[in-house]
């Protein structure tokens, strides 16, 4: 008979009806005795990987049917956790007392036994660590005689590093410092680990922001090869290649970006007519000079995006081509793979065009500079064509934009932080980024872009790295479909839910109060949006087939996608070519995909570090905010000018006795009735800021 692990749970689920010693589910299965062996070698395998759970007197059980769940465990400061199931059953999380937690660390791979279902809400304890997923951390050293202690600076590990004499290396007290794990917690004993390396003191803001690089193990400096072989490429384009493309260096056409980027993947063009329009996407063409398996692929393949902070990048491919090479500057001739895309006055795509290009950009727009072309004394520089074609490029979007949320994308409306650097490498300023019409064109023409794109590589029968986004959650949206109805507002919208009546909700509230509390809970209801071989589609944006075109500079997909449509221009894709391409199209799905939620972790923590560091002085001072989230131990406020967040401790709530109503989102005083809800505005005092551990403590002053 066929041995495989799939095969023996179905035997399991099918013939073993109570948890069984391995000679005794060899009988109850009928293994023929030449297979026991390897019988006996998968049922530890599938226990060592949580599938079947050891119990006492060396029996062997189903987790499902003892109440038992295999999940990985995500820490919480206050010393318990959650355990989220690897097979997803459609119940909640388990939350694990600190109690109850048997020794485990934040991540770590663990089986828990569900003791009590209360509220849709379970409760349980850990009863194995089958995996222990983390053996380095960064944390602050402390000295204590001639040894010392490492504490994490995440605070979701709650365990502080004890480091004998042997294994400090040369680290002081004030440390920022990486620990590897040489022994994990018991009963007995704390974790044990050995300093690998000293990063820098923890007061010095740069060595607060590399701490988080190294915690991430991103990878900030390329090998020699690599930069050897970026040196290498003659930035002069041959004349050759001049006559293998379509010559639009006479072509009016521009960039658009942020005032400090650097790296200009894309420019834009607008021919317009009594007939419709020709908008032309013009992208910068990395795969002309990043060929695959090369030294510069593989590390880019490795890095998939490019990570961006508030002072800096790190860059998915070197500096030289990123921003010199690659990048469409003004007025240097550079290599493109150029869409002309062609659609009616309403905004209708008629057909579209995909070739290899040589462009020269005449001018460098900033958003800003972009946005003011509608007024001659604002931009007096700006040339009257470059004019004339930004409004007609306004026109244009408009229609698309109106036709897009028409026909199911959704416009969140979430304002975010710009974080603004003095040249000391401080936190200066932080206030609301700028979001514009110019920015709102350039997100039109790319989206417009990226779906042709998606349509070509279709119509080549392509296998394609999609852009996917699944359907929400549906517990989610029952609850916030509840959350909406306790606020009086009716939405009648169908099961299932549609894109579009999510964006009938988001227009519904525009400019009411309950506006930015209902926009953020729609986001928080969504799925991730991810990489994928399978064309499902995009839910948020309502598009059938979406791949990523417009980014090779800073996005490895979207270099694959150039490759691929640049070797089918002129053919369709056969079937072997296709099961070649398949293989790699799915692994390479799920590596950038990873490498974006790592790239948007550090992002995040940067972000959040920058954001205490600019509030260390202000301990004492009072400001306005929202309750952005509310939990057991508190409630989060958003502070209205800046948006930083700080947390007020339920234990600093002293009026009253509150009770946690998470359905309702609120905290509710027994005795008082007084509520703080998610959305309402309050006015808040700064108690504490640590910057090693980037949190913010906040004392309640009024509700507003």
């Amino acid at each position: 008979m066929e041995l495989s692990q799939e095969s023996i749970l179905k035997r399991i689920r099918k013939k073993a009806l109570r948890p069984l010693k391995i000679a005794e589910m060899a009988r109850n299965l009928s293994i023929p005795e030449p297979q026991r062996k390897a019988f006996r070698n998968l049922i530890k395998e599938m226990a060592a990987a949580g599938k079947l759970i050891k119990i006492k007197g060396s029996r062997y059980g189903l987790p499902e049917e003892m109440s038992l769940v295999t999940g990985s465990l995500m820490g919480h400061s206050g010393g318990f956790g959650f355990v989220t199931p690897e097979t997803p059953d459609g119940e909640s999380d388990v939350y694990i007392h600190r109690k109850h937690m048997k020794d485990a660390m934040h991540q770590d791979r663990v089986v828990a036994r569900v003791h009590s279902t209360e509220y849709n809400k379970r409760e349980g304890q850990i009863v194995q660590i089958l995996e222990r997923k983390t053996t380095k951390l960064t944390g602050l050293y402390e000295n204590f005689g001639k040894e010392g202690w490492v504490v994490p600076t995440e605070d979701r590990y709650f365990h502080d590093i004890f480091i004998p004499a042997r294994n400090k290396m040369r680290a002081q007290n004030g440390h920022l410092v990486e620990v590897e794990i040489v022994s994990y917690p018991t009963s007995r004993q704390p974790p044990i680990g050995k300093v690998t390396h000293i990063i820098g003191f923890s007061n010095d803001p740069e060595a607060q922001v590399k701490s988080i690089f190294r915690k991430h193990d991103a990878r900030l400096d390329f090998p020699e090869k690599v930069l050897r072989s970026a040196e290498s490429i003659d930035e002069t384009i041959p004349k050759a290649e001049f006559k293998k493309r379509k010559d639009l260096t006479g072509k009016t056409l521009f960039t658009i970006d942020g005032a400090k980027a650097k790296d200009f993947d894309d420019a834009v063009s607008l021919d317009s007519s009594a007939s419709g329009y020709r908008l032309g996407v013009h992208i910068a063409d990395v795969a002309h000079y990043v060929l695959p398996d090369q030294a510069i692929d593989k590390e880019a393949y490795e890095r998939a995006t490019s990570i961006y902070y508030p002072d800096g990048v790190i860059p998915m491919l070197p500096f030289r081509l990123s921003n010199n090479i690659c990048s469409l500057k003004p007025d240097v001739e550079r290599l493109a793979v150029s869409a002309w895309i062609d659609l009616d006055p309403d905004g209708v795509v008629t057909g579209f065009k995909f070739f290899n290009s040589v462009i020269k950009s005449c001018r460098r727009l900033t958003y800003s500079e972009a946005a003011a072309s509608d007024d001659p004394e604002e931009t007096p520089s700006l040339p009257d064509e470059i004019r004339e074609t930004l409004m007609e490029m306004k026109k244009l979007s408009r229609i698309l934009r109106k036709k897009r949320f028409k026909e199911g994308s959704v416009d969140f409306q979430i304002p975010e932080a710009a974080i603004v650097m003095s040249e000391k490498g401080t936190v200066e300023h932080i206030g609301l980024a700028e979001h514009n019409w110019a920015h709102e064109m350039i997100e039109e023409f790319m989206l417009c872009a990226n779906r042709c794109a998606a349509r070509f590589l279709k119509e080549k029968e392509v296998p394609a790295i999609h852009r996917i986004h699944e359907e929400p959650d549906a517990a989610k949206i029952s609850a916030l479909r509840d959350f909406i109805k306790g606020l009086g507002i009716r939405w009648n919208a169908p099961e299932p839910l549609r894109s579009v009546d999510i964006q009938k909700l988001v227009e519904k509230v525009r400019g009411r109060p309950e506006e930015r509390v209902i926009n953020v809970l729609l986001l928080r209801s969504m799925k991730k949006a991810i990489y994928s071989p399978n064309d499902i589609g995009h839910y948020c944006l309502g598009f059938p087939d979406y791949v990523h075109f417009t980014s090779p500079i800073r996005r490895y997909p979207d270099l694959a996608t150039h490759r691929l449509i640049k070797t089918h221009l002129t053919h369709k894709c056969k079937g072997p070519e296709r099961r070649l391409l398949l293989g790699y199209i799915t692994e390479c799905a799920g590596h950038t995909s990873w490498k974006e939620r790592k790239a948007m972790e550090i992002e995040r923590d940067v972000n959040d570090l920058r954001q205490t560091q600019y509030m260390a002085d202000k301990t004492g001072k009072h400001f306005e905010g929202y309750i952005s989230g509310v939990q057991s131990f508190g409630f989060f406020v958003e502070l209205k000018e800046t948006l930083v967040e700080g947390l007020v401790r339920m234990s600093s709530l002293t009026d009253d006795y509150y009770i946690f109503m998470e359905a309702e989102h609120k905290l509710q005083g027994q005795r008082r009735h007084q509520i703080f809800k998610i959305g309402d505005s309050v006015e808040v005092r700064v108690v504490s800021v640590d910057i090693a551990k980037r949190r913010i403590d906040l004392a309640l002053v009024k509700k507003l």
